[in-house]
């Protein structure tokens, strides 16, 4: 599955996009000032996608590739 893919599913699904994603994320301290918090484990902010908005191990990780820069 294409990187592309995983995000088209993941609005699919949630109704988010990456961008929404973001913005939920500076909300729970996981980003601060458009980088990603260093003190936060990539598992922490995972496990919060996988747990709050159901989403799989690999679409999860799709999210946070996003939060670190990756949109391709």
């Amino acid at each position: 599955m294409s990187f592309q893919a995983y995000i088209d599913n993941i609005k699919a699904k949630t109704g988010k996009t990456p961008e929404d994603f973001k913005k939920l994320a500076e909300e729970k301290g996981f980003i601060v000032g458009d980088q990603l918090n260093a003190s936060i484990k990539a598992t922490e902010i995972t496990n919060w996608l996988k747990e709050e908005f159901e989403l799989g191990h690999g679409h999860a990780m799709a999210i946070y590739a996003t939060f670190k820069g990756k949109t391709k």
